[in-house]
């Protein structure tokens, strides 16, 4: 007999088929890999680099979803596992600040979005408030603001690609 689906998978679900997650794959900014709740895997696009992937795995930890924010932590595809911390995205000034292996031991970004690192950044509703998690918009602005970083002239590669 199959467990009960909890509402936060089935709203988690939902965001995964609606237009705006569907439009970002069909124009190639992210594409889901796979999912077991309450864990999803997102491959979000990277500007070409050299010796770099053009992808990044996130391994989204969703409980709660939507009202509770989303955790994500670089992934390695290939293996199925935490991404390793020599082959992490790297920029000249804001990536680093984002993509930061020390920070909680690599278990995720440092983003105002970020379940985990939202806590003690309480300073971050004045600073970022666009930046924040937003439950409406669910998943999307996780991956817009992640896009975003590794497709600006800031990302430089993968640190030891």
């Amino acid at each position: 007999m199959n467990a009960p689906v909890s509402p936060s998978q089935t709203l988690l679900a939902r965001d995964l088929a609606a237009p705006e997650f569907r439009c970002g794959q069909f124009d190639g900014r992210w594409r889901l890999v796979s999912q077991a709740w309450p864990y999803v895997v997102i491959a979000v696009s990277a500007a070409p680099r050299p010796n770099s992937p053009t992808e990044f795995g996130l391994r989204f930890e969703c409980s709660g979803y939507p009202q509770v924010a989303v955790t994500a932590q670089p992934w390695d595809l290939a293996t199925d596992a935490p991404l390793s911390a020599h082959l992490w995205p790297r920029g000249k000034l804001i990536l680093p600040s984002v993509f930061r292996p020390e920070w909680q031991g690599g278990t995720c970004l440092y983003l105002p979005c970020d379940r985990i690192s939202m806590n003690g950044h309480e300073v971050w509703v004045n600073q970022h408030p666009n930046r924040l998690w937003q439950p409406a918009r669910g998943i999307i602005c996780y991956l817009e603001q992640v896009h975003d970083l590794l497709n600006q002239d800031d990302y430089t590669g993968a640190v030891a690609a």
